[in-house]
């Protein structure tokens, strides 16, 4: 089956450095034949080893807060050009070693544990993999549940944990591959206002989500009432240029 690393990117969040980053940090750490694809409305400024594909056909809903729907987008039955296996990444996640075990892995749906709800089935959808083209419901569905929604899923992670959930499919990663940079790398308060964030050992991928960002985290960074201060995260030069 061909094996396909997705990103997406839309509107002015992330400039093209991001998907160029990714794709070389990929390209460092895969053993497989693959493909590098990126769906964006602006594709200026991408490397030449970037596919670019147009954003998937997404009906955009006004009425329902920007937190990621769009990514539904990607459970179209004919997405571009693509076939096999599709393994979507974040653009501001930090590869740290070998992505073949995400291709190798057994299962129809998997997604990373979401540390902030240990409780429900949500996952975070920094890294996920799916078939491409088996599971079109997935977006028909949301677009019948129109703007009811937001009153049962906070944002497209949780729709999409649970959509896999009530089909039996939904499976995680090992808990050690992708770990949270703010969960399981910040320095307690108050080391994290002396020590340097901790590289972990194990994962094959950080995720970042929300603040800081890695740009931020490499600079050094101070949140709302100074309790998620960050030291400059030298490490992170390992692993690109941030």
């Amino acid at each position: 089956m061909e094996k396909n690393i997705i990103c997406i990117k839309w509107g002015n969040k992330f400039g093209p450095e991001y998907v160029n980053r990714l794709y070389k940090a990929v390209d460092k750490n895969m053993t497989l034949p693959y493909r590098f694809v990126c769906f964006t409305d602006d594709g200026n400024g991408l490397l030449p080893q970037v596919e670019v594909r147009d954003l998937p056909d997404f009906v955009v809903n006004t009425e329902i807060p920007d937190r990621g729907w769009r990514k539904l987008s990607l459970f179209q039955e004919q997405l571009a050009d693509l076939k096999g296996l599709a393994l979507f990444l974040d653009l501001d996640v930090v590869i740290r070693k070998d992505l073949t075990p995400f291709f190798e892995e057994e299962g129809d749906f998997l997604i990373v544990k979401d540390w902030d709800f240990p409780n429900a089935v949500t996952g975070n959808s920094s890294v996920f993999r799916f078939e491409v083209g088996k599971y079109p419901e997935i977006l028909e569905n949301f677009y019948k549940l129109g703007n009811d929604v937001v009153k049962y899923y906070r944002n497209e992670q949780a729709y999409l944990s649970d959509e896999m959930y009530k089909k039996g499919i939904l499976k995680y990663w090992d808990k050690s591959w992708c770990v949270s940079f703010k969960r399981h790398c910040l320095q307690p308060f108050p080391l994290n206002f002396f020590k340097e964030p901790k590289e972990p050992e194990e994962p094959k991928i950080i995720v970042f989500h929300g603040r800081p960002t890695p740009a931020q985290a490499r600079r050094g960074y101070m949140g709302k009432g100074g309790l998620r201060y960050v030291k400059p995260t030298t490490w992170l030069d390992k692993y690109g240029e941030f």
